[in-house]
């Protein structure tokens, strides 16, 4: 494998930047140190004005693979996502078949193996009726990011809403419980009302008001209860309430947090006001909600009630989403320009590029537990990406990498540029070209 010496490049990292060299050899960071001097065969490149950064650590993609792969691939997205600077993700078990048994789970792991040019995990999925399968996790649970628990409608035989199995769940597992936490009934109730009113002419508009504030809110309550009784490792997923938030506290250092939280990047930059302008195109899951959400979302992620920044990247066809509002279904394509959407804030000031890193590097690192990822440290795998916040990069069809073809960001410029990404070591993007000649490398974990 080809080794590199990176220049008097700024590196950000655990709350700080300076100007260093860093050295990557055989996978691994070797070194990091003012002037390196090193000898042997290796490839030079120079960070003057650039930044390094912990590749991105994306706890929530739905990569449409097995079953669903007229959307998206592990292939195509994993690739899409390490132009934008993410260099690890954790897929999400609702695909077709869902992962429901250990079999069907390991079956995507080999297709991550054997196509994916990111580093990879996939979520064991929960049904009311796979306790068993489930809990066999617990074998696994160095080699497993979690367990995926659907409190909300979903694909398939995923809506997860009998309390014995809840219970069951929460009370053996040993691994993560990430949860989607919306309440059904609530939801049903609001569409009926909403039907009653307006017949089939709803729109996006009304997405928010029908997956509304209370849906969230009392599912995510559910949630904590269950996890507080079982003294479970909770994690939950999308949140985009202010009034959730109420839930959460930021009193304990994040390694020693029960429950945790995220919030997603459509969830920081959208509101409702948004859906005159895009549609369905950002309909999704839990729904993008009035601007005084967002507003809280973004004070809760600066005092550390919000604990990690993911995309929750779902991949539909633009056909799909042309539909009417009843039959466009929901999700949003992201992992390509999340780093660089919050990059931008970085540039307005409303976020620092440390605090950036901590969420969507080192903090998902600390909750899941990753084995030697999330961080610029000697010894630590050579997940890395080079920003040059001096440039820009333009949104168009064509640097779309998504399968899906589509971007609610295309024609947007972001005052950002990802120019080199490592994997492992492998320097799997660089300037809008790849190297797919080394793929990623399956998540471990300290458990």
């Amino acid at each position: 494998m080809q080794n590199y010496l990176i220049r008097n490049i700024a590196v950000v990292n655990e709350g700080r930047t300076t100007v260093q060299d860093v050295w990557i050899k055989d996978n691994r960071i070797e070194k990091i140190a003012p002037n390196i001097t090193i000898s042997g065969n290796y490839k030079e490149i120079d960070g003057t004005g650039k930044h390094l950064l912990p590749g991105v650590i994306d706890d929530q993609v739905h990569f449409r693979e097995p079953g669903l792969t007229e959307k998206a691939t592990i292939y195509t997205e994993a690739r899409a996502a390490v132009a934008g600077g993410t260099t690890t993700f954790m897929e999400m078990p609702n695909t077709k078949p869902a992962a429901l048994t250990q079999e069907l789970l390991e079956q995507k792991y080999d297709i991550g193996r054997e196509t994916s040019l990111a580093n990879y995990s996939f979520f064991m999925g929960a049904a009311n009726d796979n306790v068993e399968e489930i809990l066999r996790t617990n074998e696994k649970k160095d080699r497993v990011c979690g367990v995926k628990i659907f409190m909300g409608s979903s694909t398939g035989n995923m809506l997860v809403d009998n309390y014995l199995t809840l219970d069951t769940v929460f009370s053996n597992s040993e691994l993560l419980i990430a949860t989607h936490c919306e309440d059904e009934k609530i939801i049903r109730h609001n569409m009926e009302v909403f039907k009653q009113e307006k017949g089939d002419h709803l729109t996006a508009a009304d997405h928010p008001l029908i997956r509304n504030v209370e849906a969230c809110f009392e599912s995510s309550l559910v949630a904590i209860q269950f996890a507080q009784k079982h003294q479970a490792r909770l994690h939950i997923l999308h949140i985009s309430t202010a009034k959730e938030l109420q839930l959460f506290g930021n009193m304990l250092p994040l390694a020693e947090k029960r429950i945790t939280a995220e919030v997603c990047v459509h969830h920081l930059h959208f509101t409702a006001d948004d859906y005159a302008k895009y549609g369905n195109l950002i309909k999704c899951n839990p729904a993008i909600k009035s601007p005084e959400n967002r507003d809280g979302l973004w004070e809760a992620l600066l005092d550390d009630r919000l604990d990690i920044i993911a995309t929750d990247h779902a991949p539909h066809t633009w056909a799909e989403k042309q539909q009417p509002y009843l039959q466009a279904p929901s999700g949003v394509p992201l992992v390509q320009h999340s780093l660089l959407l919050m990059l931008e804030y970085v540039q307005q000031g409303k976020i620092s590029i440390e605090k950036v890193v901590e969420k969507m590097s080192h903090a998902p690192a600390i909750c899941f537990q990753i084995k030697d990822r999330g961080y610029l440290r000697e010894g630590y795998f050579a997940d890395c990406v080079i920003v040059d916040m001096q440039a820009g990069s333009n949104v168009t069809k064509e640097n779309i990498y998504y399968k899906c073809g589509w971007s609610p960001f295309e024609g947007h410029t972001f005052p950002a540029a990802i120019t080199h990404t490592f994997v492992s070591g492998h320097l799997a993007y660089e300037n809008g070209k790849f190297d797919e000649s080394v793929k990623g490398q399956r998540l471990l974990f300290n458990r």
